[in-house]
């Protein structure tokens, strides 16, 4: 049996116990993972994980905090605002998958306090978007963060995020093309990530289909339901979408929402 499939089968107790009291790693990391997984509403959980943020013990052989990596991921889905401060923290920390799972738990939580420490991470733009010396990643993670930026409404990024459009990486592209549609419901960014259904890369379609969803550009449901990619992607997609379209319209299921059910049907 797997370390997580263990792990699955803790009680809230148990898992407490294995985050706060055990010198084990690997229990300290699935028990952040644990209340995550199960979206556990219980005080003890939280500040349990908020401490884990500040762990110094779990490292990696490349010096990151594996530990702290899943903390943050797990306050994003607890969605507690007293993580919204320690997660923004979080964001200076030298380990890049870090800084990234925290963007995207800030994302999550949705709080507009995160905006100008987010939005410093795009200090230098395109020009500082780099590879960070001796690692497989860029000196920040990018495309969190704009994806991020874009969730919260952060129209003071408008032109940062602008600037990424050049970047080399088209997953960045994607992203800049995500937050600026959310930020400024200008069409022909959405449109951008339609065309880019078409490309060569599976991993870059499944991108844009996300994307799409993402920000429930409802012309986009025809392109998503004939992209060459896995059912499941698209109709991850297509559900993203129809949750936006529902939104909109109250719940009243309107022409387009039911455009979008008859599409995902025709993919079961």
């Amino acid at each position: 049996m797997a370390d997580w499939e263990m792990a699955a089968a803790w009680t809230l107790e148990e898992a407490i116990a294995n985050i706060e009291q055990t010198a084990d790693p690997g229990k300290r990391y699935y028990a952040a993972w644990w209340f995550g997984k199960f979206r556990v509403q219980d005080e003890r959980a939280v500040n349990a994980l908020l401490a884990a943020l500040k762990d110094e013990t779990d490292r990696s052989p490349d010096g990151g905090y594996p530990l702290r990596r899943n903390a943050a991921k797990a306050l994003g889905k607890l969605g507690n605002p007293a993580a919204v401060e320690h997660l923004i923290e979080s964001l200076g920390s030298p380990d890049y998958y870090v800084r990234e799972s925290a963007a995207q738990a800030l994302e999550t939580l949705g709080d507009a306090r995160a905006i100008p420490a987010l939005q410093k991470l795009l200090a230098g733009g395109v020009a500082a978007a780099v590879k960070a010396e001796g690692k497989p990643h860029l000196v920040q993670p990018y495309e969190a963060v704009i994806e991020a930026l874009g969730t919260l409404g952060a129209t003071t990024a408008i032109a940062h995020i602008e600037a990424f459009l050049e970047h080399e990486f088209p997953k960045i592209r994607y992203a800049s093309l995500r937050a600026l549609y959310q930020l400024t419901q200008k069409v022909h960014y959405a449109e951008q990530l339609m065309e880019a259904l078409q490309g060569n890369q599976l991993q870059l379609r499944r991108s844009a289909l996300l994307d799409l969803g993402a920000i429930g550009y409802v012309p986009a449901g025809q392109a998503i339901a004939k992209a060459y990619a896995e059912n499941s992607i698209k109709l991850i997609a297509l559900k993203g979408i129809l949750e936006s379209q529902l939104q909109r319209t109250a719940e009243t299921l309107d022409d387009d929402s039911l455009h979008l059910m008859a599409l995902m049907d025709s993919l079961l």
